[in-house]
């Protein structure tokens, strides 16, 4: 049977109908991949440890999963654009959602402070991009305010269409595991996702009559921590653009989904974020943005502080690190991150030399 995306194949949890045209580049079906040379490399002897890839979506992040139905449901509710802010990856869906709808996309950006690889997505694909001389939020009242005034539909988090969209990937973290995960690690930016995941646990747990739930465990940028500072910021700074946001839209949420899953919401500094994207990348090749390498870097955090250490010898618990968007991303930053190629002139022993063979 073929895969016809998020809408179909988790319909009866979603807000559609036989009326809605579903606008689908086939995205979600991820992979959940178990890591297990992060395993071996970290120690982690009781833990499972599994990433879910969502780079692997049609645009390059887990944005796909919320806009396929929410573009979806603007084409139904008979709008003519769709607008957002973002720092990148929303306007690199909703552009590629909307050109294949025939919607007209509008972006507002916060100037200099999206990844060029994300740009190119939006702009490529027709939308109307406007950099705003401001931060994200700055970016997202000013959408909100002409949404409200205007007939454009907005598509980010605040959207409650998104949020029913990107709940799918907790169902297929369930389906492909065959159970809960104990503990899930995750960036927290505008917060939409952990407040996605969180609701697509609890909807799932009452069909396959589970008693478990994962702690949901979420990891802000210590320079953009909103949520663990307790107060907006107003020039929040982090090399992980998709998650430098000063004030998150579903930060209520979030907080809910910490409570009530009896997790964490706390930070990872830059220099920690890098460490655990080059690992990530150097040892289960898997090439992330830097804000997906926050989940991995909370894990390591955890890890090192003890917070596993009262795992029983003969247990074993199962950890999903969630992996939000693609390295192609950011590419500038990944060059940063590594030696430049070292040149040698055309003949063997030179090359012999230097890859020490």
């Amino acid at each position: 049977m073929i895969y016809k995306g998020v809408i179909e194949r988790y319909r009866e949890f979603l807000p559609v109908s036989s009326k809605t045209p579903v606008i689908t580049m086939y995205e979600g079906n991820t992979p959940l991949l178990r890591a297990v040379n992060l395993e071996r490399r970290l120690g982690l002897q009781s833990i499972e440890l599994y990433l879910k890839c969502e780079g692997f979506n049609p645009t390059g992040s887990f944005k796909d999963r919320g806009m396929t139905v929410a573009v979806s449901k603007a084409v139904e509710e008979g709008a003519k654009a769709v607008m957002c802010a973002s720092t990148g990856n929303t306007s690199a869906s909703a552009a590629a959602y909307s050109s294949r709808s025939g919607l007209k996309c509008i972006v507002l950006i916060p100037e200099g402070a999206i990844a060029l690889g994300k740009l190119s997505q939006a702009m490529i694909h027709n939308a109307e991009v406007v950099a705003v001389r401001g931060n994200f939020d700055t970016a997202l009242n000013l959408a909100r305010e002409i949404c409200e005034k205007y007939p454009v539909t907005l598509v980010n988090s605040i959207n409650p269409y998104r949020i029913e969209g990107q709940k799918t990937a907790s169902f297929e973290i369930v389906d492909s595991l065959g159970r809960f995960p104990d503990y899930q690690f995750m960036p927290v930016g505008n917060a939409g996702n952990i407040t996605a995941y969180w609701k697509g646990y609890k909807e799932y747990q009452k069909v396959k009559h589970s008693d478990c739930l994962p702690k949901m465990m979420g990891f802000q940028a210590s320079g953009s921590a909103p949520i663990v500072l307790g107060k907006p910021i107003k020039n929040p700074e982090t090399i992980a653009t998709a998650i430098r946001i000063g004030n998150p839209a579903s930060w209520k949420k979030a907080v809910e989904a910490r409570d009530e899953s009896g997790g964490v919401i706390d930070t990872v500094t830059d220099k920690e974020i890098i460490t655990a994207y080059k690992l990530i990348a150097g040892t289960e090749g898997i090439f992330v943005e830097p804000a997906s390498a926050s989940s991995v870097a909370g894990l390591l955090k955890y890890v090192k502080k003890g917070y596993f250490s009262e795992i029983k010898s003969k247990e074993t618990v199962t950890v999903v690190c969630i992996l939000t968007g693609h390295g192609l991303k950011d590419p500038d930053r990944a060059i940063k991150s590594v030696r430049m190629p070292k040149v040698v002139s055309a003949n063997l022993k030179s090359v012999l030399k230097v890859i020490r063979l």
